[in-house]
């Protein structure tokens, strides 16, 4: 996935616009973290997230190809 599409997603979160790419799935982290470990099984696995501006508010992004999420947390 490449940072614009990256960002129609952010945007479309921000937005509350359904995504039209239903096979991705979007889930909201925490707070004002820039990496999220996403668990499967017993392994880990960091996903590093790029910050991502949308009318006014910052958020943090990054996208999981093993389970094709996008992980959204927001910093401001």
């Amino acid at each position: 996935m490449d940072s614009k599409q990256m960002l129609t997603i952010v945007e479309n979160y921000s937005r509350k616009i359904d995504l039209e790419d239903k096979e991705i799935k979007v889930t909201r982290v925490a707070d004002r973290k820039s990496v999220f470990v996403e668990q499967v099984g017993e392994s880990g696995r960091a996903i590093m997230m790029a910050e991502y501006k949308v009318d006014g508010t910052t958020y943090f992004a990054g996208y999981s190809s093993r389970s094709q999420t996008v992980y959204i947390s927001q910093t401001t």
